[in-house]
């Protein structure tokens, strides 16, 4: 056996011990980054070439520190995102948002659709849209300094500077020059119950920062939060797509009531089956 994948075994072996969900693919990713490959190239790295650096990041693993953090990037859509301390790392389950929304703004019938992603932490839901989305404009905010400049960078990064704004401000407040015109409206914003802080797994606890991460004691404050800024910004006919946390798909519905001037309001599946996020949609004018 290649004594590099014979090493990956033991670290796999190591990270399922320190309660790691997905040993192997870690060991594999951390192998990868260590010597300048891609995973499904590891059996090329001669003996010769290993690297003692590779235990080093398998020990940070296994302390629970994020794989991302210790990489330096995540993967998001088609996009490779820099990210690190002070910034949520995208997760999987939010390219299934993202892609609704790149569907929605491209079946509108608008010539330079305009959206505003609010609480755009490594700015990955911002680009892919600017990416996704021909001729489309895209207002980024984020409340936290540290996370907007990883947007930043990786705005700057992807070549979308001329196609996403950034704003450091609290979404409750932000882009009031946009009222009444935006076409769509999307956020991951935190949904956290803080009543469960005990059951979150140390990566998020311990990383991911907190004004991503807890919304009340219920987790939805900042969803009652997005219920008024979506009736402020959006136009008639616009629509919105906020993600939010297993079991709050129950409760989202009704934060979002006719009366409010809010339609077709419903709930999407992810590829688990599990309610992933909410849509609605502005009525007309």
């Amino acid at each position: 056996m290649n004594f590099l994948l014979d090493e990956v075994a033991r670290a796999t072996l190591r990270l399922a011990d320190a309660g790691i969900p997905s040993p192997r693919t870690d060991a594999e990713e951390l192998a990868a980054f260590v010597h300048g490959v891609r995973r499904g190239e590891l059996h090329q790295v001669a003996d010769a070439d290993f690297d003692a650096l590779y235990w080093e990041c398998v020990a940070r693993r296994a302390a629970r520190e994020p794989l991302q953090h210790i990489t330096g990037h995540a993967y998001f859509r088609y996009l490779e995102l820099q990210v690190g301390p002070g910034v949520f790392v995208p997760r999987p389950e939010t390219e299934m948002v993202t892609e609704r929304a790149i569907r929605t703004l491209r079946d509108m019938d608008v010539a330079d659709p305009l959206a505003v992603d609010l609480g755009t932490g490594s700015g990955a839901i911002a680009i892919s849209i600017a990416q996704e989305v021909p001729r489309s404009r895209v207002h980024a905010v984020e409340i936290d300094s540290r996370a907007l400049e990883w947007a930043r960078r990786n705005i700057t990064g992807a070549g979308y500077q001329d196609r996403v704004t950034t704003h450091l401000a609290d979404m409750r407040e932000a882009v009031r020059e946009l009222d009444g015109r935006v076409d769509l409206v999307i956020s991951n914003p935190p949904y956290v119950p803080t009543r469960d802080a005990e059951d979150v797994q140390p990566e998020v606890r311990n990383y991911d920062p907190a004004p991503a991460l807890w919304s009340g004691n219920d987790g939805l404050d900042a969803i009652r939060d997005l219920e008024r800024i979506g009736r402020r910004l959006l136009r008639g006919g616009g629509v919105m797509i906020i993600e939010h946390g297993d079991g709050q798909g129950v409760d989202i519905p009704r934060l979002f009531p006719e009366d409010s001037g809010w339609r077709d309001v419903r709930n999407r599946k992810d590829l688990a089956h599990r309610d992933r996020f909410v849509e609605m949609r502005r009525v007309e004018q």
